[in-house]
């Protein structure tokens, strides 16, 4: 059954997250779907990122490595990142981008079933990952066997041949969510190796990386975490693996001694072996005041929120899909659904633009899918509904036909 406003008002009036879209500044008047790419700006972050800049830098410059705990911001922010994705402080550590953790959890993986010479992914996995998986083979002589499969194939994929498992938790397309327990579990069946992407999921919803044996994952700062454009990134080791994770990338923050200022490389022996260099503290501090709107906030609660959200989009959505095409893409069973619906339509690209003039953020992905996503911490359940009844507006006035619309642009 169709919600109404009054209803709908009413949710948002009894939401228990509601007071934290306080903590977030938020234009007025605008309908924000897209903190599954680029989180809004917490309002405690600028007065840090001034305080770093004016005293920090500015006033104790170099003494404040000590003075302010410079050094220690990489732990500190992973603990932080940690207890979102269920996993122990000293297992995190925030550091670099998505990108190179994947490269440096892979070679670490791959050195830890040095027997084995598959590795195996979703053939619509974010592209990133499987450049960097491509990288990673070219540089060890193309010894590897890429096994890039569909979601439906990948199971029977995974033998005992196989060294990694390199999955994204959620689609970044589509929105579909893996089962994480049961996959790792048939990896470690097999005796390989789980690497899970948590880019849309850290922060979304509950992760249990322990509970679900997971051995390695990555994730981004900047999406649902809020840490800001190009946030640092974050890597997850079991405990179990990090005194065996070998650095390839064997920078000076990862030696046991840094400011020994030793000629040969010693790892250190915990989480801190996967950082390279100097860590970014401009973005370090942004990230860990962007997570301290995560205090108090209970992970079962946020999800029950962002199902409900998105299971009202959809609803709210079905007039839409028979009237105007639009074809649903994210699976409408509760596990399989990330924090973000994607409908499929011909003129994907041009209707979204339509729709971000008339207010409503969302974003395109190639070839032709509308991305919306739903961050629990800031969204009200009125602004579903405006949200696609101005994409109604759009449609039945065919506005996403003017040319402007058409026109594409660098980043879409």
């Amino acid at each position: 059954m169709s919600q109404s406003q009054a209803e709908v008002e009413l949710l948002d009036r009894n939401d228990p997250l509601g007071p934290k879209r306080e903590a977030f500044r938020i234009p007025e008047g605008l309908i924000y779907l897209d903190g599954n790419s680029l989180g809004v700006l917490p309002r405690a972050v600028p007065a840090r990122l001034e305080r770093v800049i004016q005293q920090e830098w500015g006033t104790d410059l170099i003494r404040s490595w000590n003075l302010h705990g410079w050094m220690e911001l990489p732990l500190k922010v992973g603990a932080k990142i940690a207890r979102l994705i269920g996993a122990q402080p000293d297992e995190v550590v925030a550091a670099d981008s998505t990108s190179i953790n994947v490269f440096k959890t892979l070679l670490a993986a791959l050195r830890l079933r040095p027997e084995r010479r598959v590795i195996v992914s979703d053939i619509d996995n974010f592209p990133t990952d499987l450049y960097i998986a491509q990288g990673v083979n070219a540089l060890l002589n193309g010894k590897y066997e890429l096994r890039w499969v569909h979601k439906e194939g990948l199971e029977a994929a995974i033998d005992d041949s196989v060294a990694v498992v390199m999955l994204t938790e959620v689609d970044y397309r589509s929105g579909y969510r893996y089962d994480m327990r049961r996959i790792t579990e048939l990896t470690h069946q097999h005796g390989a190796l789980s690497l899970w992407d948590l880019a849309h999921s850290a922060g979304a919803f509950p992760v249990d990386l322990n509970d679900c044996g997971v051995d390695f994952a990555v994730g981004c700062g900047y999406k649902y975490l809020n840490g800001g454009p190009g946030a640092p990134a974050f890597v997850f080791v079991a405990r179990r693996h990090q005194a065996a994770a070998f650095p390839f990338l064997s920078g000076w923050m990862g030696h046991q001694a840094p400011f020994a200022f030793l000629p040969e490389y010693v790892a250190a022996e915990d989480i801190r072996r996967l950082t390279v260099g100097t860590p970014s503290v401009l973005g370090m501090s942004a990230l860990d005041t962007a997570l301290e709107v995560f205090d108090q906030v209970d992970m079962a609660v946020l999800r029950e929120k962002s199902l409900r959200l998105t299971d009202l989009f959809i609803e709210q959505m079905e007039p839409l899909c028979s009237a105007y095409g639009f074809q649903l893409m994210t699976p409408r069973a509760h596990e399989r659904r990330g924090s973000q619906v994607a409908y499929a339509h011909p003129e994907g690209y041009a209707i979204m633009q339509a729709l971000i003039a008339s207010g409503v953020i969302g974003d395109f992905r190639a070839p032709n899918i509308l991305r919306f996503g739903f961050t629990p911490l800031y969204l009200r359940y009125a602004e579903v509904l405006e949200a696609v009844r101005r994409l109604e507006d759009v449609m039945r006035n065919q506005k996403w036909q003017e040319p402007r619309f058409q026109v594409r642009e660098k980043v879409t």
